[in-house]
């Protein structure tokens, strides 16, 4: 892995957002705003979950007007969602949000946005530059490539806020296209220094969404890239949570919770390898710790992949070898496989 970036520290209510701080992760309710029962039910449950920053979507003045309500009811730091209307972040700084998203695609008067600015600076509140590859302005060349119009889009909202000696910022340039989106992220790395929240919007379901999420924002993880990221999905923003920090956890960057380490349903299994994994993942839920399990099917890998993690079960027909920390404690028969792993974690 690369080294990682050194950017700009901003904080966002609570949580430091670049300077070498561990990667974030957030999340956007699918609440109506508007609805604050709701929408802090919904974010109470991200919170469980593991989630760090929260943003809402604003599309009318009712909605910037409930993010008061929004904000004594949860506790981590609330970022406002804004389009089109300027004045709309102008009520959510009022009501005391932690941090703005702004999208150059339109909102792009200047005199508009210093007024925005004008307003954060006096309350110390960031501004995400939140380009979008579906909604990029009109200016933007079509000549260039789509990463360096997105590029373009966020270089002239930042000379913007730069030009009212403000630098509270924070950058992001979503597309759908993995290979524009990674562009993007490397040219801009180069030519700012503000913190880069990463993300690949409109990635989709759950089984498509993830992978492609996975691969753009693993792969500019993986290069150095990256303060904060959203895994959007078309599904429970929880799900959005999760996947957010396996990503992390599969290159190290975070711990958070277990890890399941279960072998491909293939010939040599003696048992159903898919039924076991599924039943101890469930029950993982509820554990904290940043552990490792195993859940192995065969002779073949699973007793190495077993002795490897710090519970690992290495599954035959009708019993099982359970290990702890690589070494084999018991052998346990078929109706107590999941029960007496998980006593076994429980004693961890």
């Amino acid at each position: 892995m690369s080294s990682r970036r050194l950017s700009k520290a901003i904080r966002i209510g609570g949580v430091i957002v670049g300077g070498g701080a561990p990667v974030v992760v957030q999340s956007m309710t699918m609440t109506d705003t508007r609805d604050v029962k709701a929408t802090v039910q919904q974010i109470r449950e991200l919170e469980e979950s593991g989630c760090e920053l929260i943003r809402v979507a604003v599309p009318d003045q009712e909605a910037a007007e409930a993010l008061g309500a929004i904000k004594k009811g949860i506790g981590i730091p609330l970022i406002a969602d804004i389009h089109f209307d300027h004045r709309l972040a102008l009520t959510a700084l009022t009501a005391g949000v932690d941090g703005l998203r702004l999208n150059p695609g339109n909102i792009a008067d200047q005199d508009q946005v210093a007024t925005i600015v004008r307003s954060s600076k006096e309350r110390n509140v960031p501004i995400r530059i939140g380009v979008n590859a579906g909604s990029l302005p009109p200016t933007t060349e079509a000549k260039h490539s789509l990463a360096e119009r997105m590029v373009a889009a966020a270089l002239g909202h930042i000379k913007i806020l730069e030009g009212l000696d403000f630098d509270l910022i924070k950058i992001s340039l979503k597309a759908f296209d993995v290979p524009a989106t990674i562009e993007a992220y490397r040219l801009i790395a180069e030519m700012t220094p503000y913190p880069l929240h990463l993300g690949i919007t409109e990635a989709g379901l759950p089984a498509t969404g993830i992978i492609r999420s996975a691969v753009g924002i693993g792969t500019l993880l993986h290069l150095g890239l990256g303060d904060t990221i959203r895994v959007s999905l078309t599904t429970h923003p929880q799900e959005e949570v999760i996947a957010g920090y396996e990503i992390l956890k599969s290159l190290g960057l975070r711990e958070r919770g277990p890890v399941l380490v279960s072998c491909p349903q293939c010939g040599r299994a003696e048992v159903d390898v898919l039924a076991i994994a599924e039943e101890v993942s469930q029950a993982l839920k509820k554990v904290s710790q940043p552990i490792r399990v195993a859940v192995m099917g065969c002779a073949v890998n699973g007793p190495g992949e077993a002795k490897d993690a710090d519970v690992g079960l290495a599954c035959g027909k009708e019993k099982a070898i359970l290990f702890r920390h690589g070494q084999r404690i018991a052998v346990i028969e078929k109706s107590d496989f999941v029960p007496a792993l998980m006593r076994e974690i429980a004693t961890l």
